[in-house]
């Protein structure tokens, strides 16, 4: 929003000059972005935060300049004089929720024509344009005073009677955009004896709207419901300088001023006269109670000591109201306090501050102890570090986090962090208890709390493959969500993806993809770390994994992870164009596993010797089956078994496989004899005998 200094000058004498005046607004949180100059006017392009909109206008800055420079705010006193007859025009409120105040006037015998320079540039510079002087009139209010108003033709106005309540089914409102709105029963709208005129909050109603014939004016000026406001437009796809300001929460108790300044423009700009008395209906007060604020909670937080006379008199210049004389000793329960006066700046007071009704963020003390901070000025504390007392605590899985990521980025792996909300398709696809659904979710894509890490990779593998990027290594540790009963599971896993090539071409050699067997070997190097007594692997995963190429992993008798090739049906509704892997690791059940320790193990200097054992097994049986049986003979010599080869076609059989076997047996404290080596070996030849295999050769 933009804001002329010349206008706030108008309330304030300030001595700074315009880019001073800036610079000293933003050091207190009123931030001026850009100072430029248009027409031989010095204009502000301010940036204010949203929960700020008091001070959204000139009389909200200027007040803010009175506290910052310790001068007088002049008040805003519309000069009207009293109203001829009597209005005899009724407001009713039916929804008190939607609308709690609502404020107006009766102006007639105007002239409609065109507003007075000053107004005219005035907007202009603000990025309006001149309408007429009835409408420039709310349009200025709204730029002096931060509060909307609105202006109907009041001739246009059935049954002397203005309504406000919720829209009945089927009624049509063609708003001053020219647009007809169908309107839904949970619309707010202000209507006259038979008709909607305007959409409360937001706009105004063709219909009824001021043109060159209008002779007679009702200014409306009204207090809505922000969530009411903020519902109805997006409903409807509005956004105005109204709705902008209603959704933020407007001044509940600045609508007989602002109703009343407009009132004095049009009398000024377009002649007329005053008709009755200002009409106020109230139908709910939206005062707040006072906050307790004490002196010793400024020393405690912000770290110094200001004056007690000093915090009243920002509070006071910024429009709040305390307790100038005497402290509240009944609220502190302190004897010495009675009696002491501001102006003893040691003594610990606690007084009440009653908030205004332009400052709906102000709700706890610790937000008036904001205020004083940054109207006291930040460059004024002195550069301390704040007391510790003591000692970093660190979390109990810290040392565990730390090394799986370390592990992940050592493996090539990229970290990534994804949104924690998933479609429903998506976390009952992907994960294995009742998914948690989010009461207010921002879209049907984004519904539900993840139940795993997968859908927020796979949305980026997605993301990078279509822009050219094929070789993909993510990964990322995260909470996972899962509804129990009446209540919600959060569980802490990791998840990575990987597509394209494990090793890259070059001159030497061609480029290896990524396969089943890398992921595989990037699962044992991360579960290497831990310490266990049995890891095995199985091909019981999930669906939406290929049940070909994947596997379970199971550590001492519990799940810790599945792992392999996405399914080729997921992938191609995916539009995925090549193989991708992914794995999901419950990191809340490896860490019941400790860090394993590296211990040094001394070579041993005796030979080691080797045997080959040729198999044919059947399908069904694993070498996990196969090593678990050879680890039953608890043969401490053995110092390694793994396969050599594996051959599977027409001479292994069908449903059979031929496995090359190589074992080693070595001692540290001698050299084995042949007959030693050659009892093992048949030890091991008879439990794999045992386990279905029949021996090829020797």
């Amino acid at each position: 929003m933009r804001i002329i200094p010349s206008w706030l000058r108008e309330f304030v004498d300030v001595s700074a000059d315009d880019r001073q005046l800036a610079e000293d607004l933003t050091s207190a949180g009123i931030a001026v972005e850009s100072v430029g100059e248009e027409n031989g006017q010095t204009v502000y392009e301010m940036d204010l935060t949203t929960n700020r909109v008091d001070a959204m206008n000139h009389y909200g800055v200027a007040r803010e300049a009175s506290a910052i420079y310790n001068v007088p705010l002049k008040p805003v006193a519309p000069m009207l004089t009293a109203g001829k007859g009597d209005a005899q025009f009724a407001i009713v409120i039916e929804d008190a929720k939607g609308c709690a105040r609502y404020t107006a006037r009766i102006v007639r015998e105007v002239k409609i024509g065109p507003s007075p320079e000053l107004v005219a540039k005035r907007l202009e510079l603000l990025g309006s344009r001149s309408i007429n002087n009835a409408a420039d009139a709310t349009n200025y209010a709204l730029n002096e005073l931060g509060h909307p108003t609105h202006a109907f033709d009041l001739d246009l106005l059935e049954g002397g009677t203005i309504i406000v309540r919720r829209a009945r089914e089927g009624e049509v409102l063609k708003t001053l955009d020219g647009v007809d709105r169908k309107l839904t029963i949970e619309d707010l709208v202000i209507a006259d004896a038979k008709k909607p005129v305007a959409l409360a909050g937001v706009m105004g109603g063709f219909d009824t709207m001021i043109t060159d014939n209008t002779k007679n004016v009702l200014i409306e000026s009204a207090w809505f419901d922000p969530a009411t406001i903020r519902s109805m437009a997006k409903r409807h796809m509005m956004h105005t300088d109204a709705s902008h300001r209603f959704e933020r929460g407007a001044d509940w108790g600045i609508t007989p001023l602002a109703c009343d300044c407009v009132a004095e423009l049009i009398l000024q700009n377009a002649g007329g006269e005053l008709y009755g008395e200002r009409i106020d209906t109230v139908a709910r007060s939206v005062e707040r109670p006072p906050i307790l604020l004490r002196s010793s909670e400024v020393r405690r937080n912000l770290g110094i000591e200001i004056p007690v006379d000093q915090i009243g008199n920002i509070l006071v210049r910024l429009g709040f109201g305390i307790d100038s004389q005497d402290f509240l000793t009944n609220k502190t329960g302190d004897e010495n306090l009675t009696n002491k006066k501001i102006s003893e700046p040691s003594a610990r007071a606690a007084f009440e501050v009653q908030i205004p009704t332009w400052r709906l963020d102000v709700e706890r003390e610790i937000d008036l102890l904001e205020e004083l901070a940054r109207i006291y000025g930040f460059n004024k504390f002195p550069n301390t570090l704040p007391q510790f007392v003591g000692a970093v605590v660190e979390l109990a899985h810290e040392a565990k986090n730390a090394k799986v990521r370390s592990t992940m980025l050592a493996l090539g792996y990229d970290e990534t962090i994804s949104i924690t909300f998933i479609s429903e398709a998506e976390a009952t696809m992907f994960g294995r208890g009742e998914p948690l659904a989010l009461a207010n979710p921002l879209s049907e894509e984004a519904g539900y709390m993840r139940t795993s890490l997968l859908p927020g990779l796979l949305t980026q593998m997605t993301y990078n493959l279509n822009r050219g990027t094929t070789n993909v290594r993510v990964f990322e540790a995260g909470e996972v969500f899962e509804k129990r009963g009446d209540r919600h599971d959060e569980r802490r896993h990791l998840a990575f993806a990987a597509t394209g090539d494990a090793i890259a071409k070059t001159v030497h050699s061609p480029a290896q993809p990524y396969t089943f067997f890398h992921m595989k070997g990037d699962i044992e190097e991360l579960l290497d770390a831990f310490q266990y007594s049995s890891l095995s692997f199985d091909t019981l995963v999930p669906g939406y994994l290929h049940p070909g190429r994947a596997a379970r992993v199971v550590m001492d008798g519990e799940t810790i992870a599945v792992f392999g090739q996405m399914h080729p049906e997921l992938a191609a509704s995916c539009k995925l164009r090549q193989e991708v892997y992914l794995a999901e690791v419950m990191l809340d059940r490896l860490y019941k596993h400790g860090l394993r320790e590296p211990r040094y193990q001394r070579i041993s200097k005796f030979p080691a010797v080797g045997r080959d054992f040729s198999f044919v097994f059947d399908d069904a049986v694993t070498f996990d089956r196969i090593r678990s049986g050879v680890d039953d003979l608890r043969i401490a010599e053995l110092t390694a078994f793994a396969p050599g080869e594996i051959y599977r076609g027409e001479k292994a059989g069908a449903g059979k496989y031929s496995v090359l076997l190589h074992s080693e047996f070595q001692s540290k404290e001698r050299t084995l004899r042949d007959d030693e080596v050659a009892q093992w070996s048949s030890q091991i030849i008879g439990k794999l005998e045992a386990l279905g295999g029949v021996l090829r050769a020797q």
